[in-house]
């Protein structure tokens, strides 16, 4: 059983960020599922690759709409897309080394980073963008 599901709150209401974000929700739930059947560790490898890709991918589209549409927010929005991505690459450097069990690190990490980065920041942008015509 899924740990989260998509609906409405999460929307940015653009639709390829939205398709994007349901993205990140599937690692998160891919985790989870692992994490419940005591593959935690075994997946996590797995999982910080993924968001390693997702990130690369998804910033710089994110980033490049901001920036072409003038978002005021875009100098702050991206400050936070550095950060997460340096945490992104510190927790695969820890796991790649042989640090302690990070499932649990990771999972709290992308909780976080649905809530706080996506159904906080990420919000911001949408009704700006959907008022240059992106849908």
């Amino acid at each position: 059983m899924a740990l989260l599901t998509w609906s409405d709150k999460y929307s940015v209401k653009v639709r390829q960020f939205d398709e994007e974000h349901k993205q990140l929700m599937n690692l998160i739930n891919q985790l989870h599922d692992a994490m419940k059947a005591g593959q935690g560790k075994q997946v996590v490898g797995d999982v910080l690759d993924g968001l390693i890709r997702y990130t690369q991918k998804h910033f710089a589209a994110e980033d490049r709409l901001m920036k072409a549409h003038g978002f005021p927010g875009y100098e702050n929005h991206k400050k936070e897309h550095n950060q997460l991505t340096l945490t992104v690459l510190e927790l695969q450097k820890g796991f790649s080394e042989g640090s302690a069990p990070l499932s649990q690190t990771v999972m709290t990490f992308l909780k976080d980073w649905l809530t706080n980065h996506i159904q906080g920041v990420d919000k911001e942008y949408g009704p700006f963008l959907n008022g240059k015509g992106v849908t």
